[in-house]
């Protein structure tokens, strides 16, 4: 013999609202003559959705001079600029010690 089982489908659940928000919930239920409950489901899937369409921000990279760059370093090479700039280093302290 088969036998199955149904349960239902709706979750009761405990939810803390803020006093604000719950009185903007209860001020929109009584206006619109709906349940609490329809109101803050419809406001929950309202926002969901929203957050799912809203497109990311398009990233946006602001170019600076880079003035003082000594003519013959190659900017596409970082390691040899840093390697340059490293070695200009040590040489300025080697000649303050003389």
């Amino acid at each position: 013999m088969l036998s199955l089982t149904c349960y239902d489908v709706t979750m009761r659940t405990t939810l803390t609202l803020d006093d604000d928000v719950a009185e903007e919930l209860r001020t929109l239920a009584h206006r619109t003559r709906r349940s609490f409950k329809d109101v803050v489901n419809e406001a929950i899937r309202t926002g969901l959705t929203r957050r799912r369409r809203a497109r990311p921000r398009r990233y946006r990279l602001e170019p600076v001079s880079l003035g003082g760059v000594r003519p013959g370093v190659n900017l596409d090479k970082a390691l040899q600029l840093s390697d340059t700039l490293e070695d200009d280093g040590i040489a300025r302290k080697l000649e303050l010690r003389k």
